[in-house]
Order: structure tokens, then C-alpha cells, then sequence
């Protein structure tokens, strides 16, 4: 039996405190979501349905549909003082086999929307990974090109010596970068025209 994961025991934890009195509800995973992981954008629906499906396959709850809708049960709700008669459709009863009779192939038509979702995510990382292959290296930092910051005598000084010769380097090292800088974004500039020109 495969174990599900931590997200998805997580989610059938908080699935206890959705449910009714006889442990029914409806599978909408947009709404588990938002009421189980409230304010976690990171956490999708699709995810959740996923998590659902692994549930499911380690017995934990029965998904089943019943007049178009689809509905979960879990095998094991808590227990209540005085327990209120379930509004939802009871869950299809098992064959003496132990495999459901009208199960309407809920879990498979979910597995199968899982699947295609999953691959449609997969074909735009594809798409992603890419373009990301044809971008340019990035640029040398102008840091390792510029002028040093203090004399040669101090060549590292940071302004911790009171040095005339360490002043004057620093100020040419800051003239150095802006300059660069000004280049670079000219250069941009004229690229960006010359990309907007008609032919």
C-alpha cells in the first residue's frame, strides 16, 4: 500500500472538520482548499484533487458520484455525542467482492483530469525551460572592470585611512561606474529605437 503524502494526510486531517456528522460532503476541491489551507495561494485546487485521488487509493476516503455530482466519504468520521442524519447521499454499497458496484468511475474520471492537468503544466515548463535556454549569458558586473578604490598603497581602503591619494582614487572609481552605466543605458536606448523602426 502506498503511503500518501505529508500534504496529503495533512488534508485528510483537516477533511474531519469538513465533513458531517456521518463523514459525507461534496468534492469540491477550490472550496477544501480555501477552508483547509485558508490564505495559501500556493495551494491549487488541482493539488488538492490530487491529494484527494491518494487518499482515496489507501482506503482513507470513498469518492463516488450520485446524480451528477461527485462526493467523498471517509471510512472513518469522527464519533459524535448525538449525530445528525446526513443531507448527502450515502456512499454505493460493496460487492461482496469488496470492490463497489455503482462507483461511476468518479476516482477515474478525476485521475484522468489530474493526469491531463498535469501534463498541460508539463508542457509549459517544456515552453519555459526553452526559451530560458535561448537567453543571452548575463553581463560581466561593472564592479570587476572598475578602477580600484584607494591608492596603491592602500588599495583596499575604505575610508578608514584619512588619505588625499585614496579620495581622489574612490572619486574616479565612482566617475568610472557612472559613466559605464550612462553607456550601457544609451546603448539600450538606441537598440530599442532601432527595434521600433518600420522596415
Amino acid at each position: 500500500m502506498k503511503v500518501p503524502s505529508y500534504m496529503a494526510r495533512l488534508t485528510g486531517m483537516c477533511l474531519w472538520g469538513l465533513v458531517d456528522d456521518e463523514g459525507r460532503a461534496e468534492l469540491r476541491p477550490d472550496l477544501i482548499a480555501g477552508a483547509a489551507f485558508p490564505g495559501d495561494p500556493a495551494i491549487t485546487a488541482s493539488e488538492v484533487e490530487t491529494w484527494m485521488l491518494m487518499l482515496d487509493e489507501v482506503g482513507f476516503l470513498t469518492i463516488y458520484t450520485v446524480g451528477g455530482s461527485t462526493w467523498f466519504a471517509l471510512s472513518r468520521p469522527l464519533v459524535t455525542q448525538r449525530p445528525t442524519e446526513s443531507e448527502h447521499p450515502a456512499p454505493p454499497v460493496p460487492e461482496s467482492s469488496g470492490g463497489f458496484m455503482a462507483m461511476g468511475g468518479a476516482g477515474e474520471r478525476a485521475r484522468e483530469r489530474v493526469q491531463a492537468e498535469g501534463a498541460e503544466r508539463a508542457s509549459r515548463w517544456a515552453e519555459w525551460a526553452a526559451e530560458q535556454e535561448g537567453v543571452a549569458p548575463p553581463e560581466r558586473p561593472l564592479l570587476l572592470d572598475a578602477p580600484p578604490i584607494g591608492c596603491p598603497e592602500h588599495p583596499h581602503n575604505r575610508f578608514t585611512l584619512d588619505c588625499g591619494a585614496c579620495g581622489t582614487a574612490r572619486r574616479r572609481h565612482d566617475l568610472w561606474l557612472t559613466e559605464q552605466r550612462y553607456a550601457k543605458k544609451v546603448e539600450r536606448y538606441e537598440q530599442s529605437l532601432s527595434d521600433t523602426e518600420p522596415w
